[in-house]
């Protein structure tokens, strides 16, 4: 069994309990309504500046390090990427005190693999962060086939030096199948359960989940605060 298959196994009994976590229906039931997340400006105006190499952005300097795990078609990962993420951009990110790097999952259905690979081809141009928050504004009703090649050409056109048609292409690849087993195994060793899930930690030392009860800034600012006391 592949990392990724045993991720899909234990989130699969775990998600009811990730959902009273973040005070929502159950991850991946397709009860919820899906949050529309506007782009506010577009990715561009949002990680305009900011360091992106692979799927981390931000300096490497960074004091503290965020690790996100998230499925693209989950709803309550792009509620957190529309109320939470361009806080931390802005306050943390820009400034060089925080560097966050997104793990990605595809548990709840074929969309999500494709939507993952796409940004996994992205950031192997340095713009999976771009492609990311492309893919959240457009979230589709679940496996409902809404990661089409238009919407990822229509998101590769508004990221300068993304081009649409090798993104398409390079998603399969044989070069993007190890790093969706990566994140797997690093979402297995790390006991998440449920998404969104984040680990933080000083840069190159020990990260730990974070207790996140709220999806706003208030639900991880403080653990940040802290690391950055220290």
């Amino acid at each position: 069994m592949t990392g990724l298959q045993r991720y899909a196994v234990v989130l699969g009994a775990a998600a009811a309990l990730a959902a009273v976590l973040i005070g929502a229906s159950q991850v991946g039931s397709g009860a919820a309504e899906t949050p529309v997340l506007e782009p506010a400006g577009g990715s561009e105006s949002l990680f305009a500046g900011i360091e992106q190499h692979g799927g981390a952005l931000g300096s490497p300097k960074a004091p503290v390090t965020l690790v996100e795990y998230a499925d693209l078609q989950c709803p309550y990962c792009a509620q957190w990427s529309r109320e939470t993420l361009p806080v931390l951009v802005d306050e943390y990110v820009a400034t060089g005190k925080l560097r966050i790097v997104f793990l990605g999952l595809a548990f709840i259905g074929a969309d999500s693999d494709k939507a993952l690979r796409t940004a996994i081809a992205a950031g192997q141009d340095d713009h999976l962060w771009d492609v990311v928050h492309g893919l959240y504004a457009s979230q589709g009703a679940e496996n409902s086939g809404w990661v089409t090649d238009d919407l990822v050409g229509s998101i590769a056109a508004g990221v300068p030096g993304l081009d649409g048609e090798k993104l398409l292409v390079a998603r399969w690849e044989d070069t993007v199948g190890p790093e969706l087993e990566h994140a797997a195994d690093a979402a297995t060793r790390a006991g998440v359960h449920g998404t969104p899930a984040f680990q933080l930690g000083p840069t190159g030392g020990r990260l730990e989940l974070v207790d996140v009860t709220s999806l706003g800034p208030e639900g991880i600012v403080p653990a940040i605060e802290a690391l950055l006391a220290r």
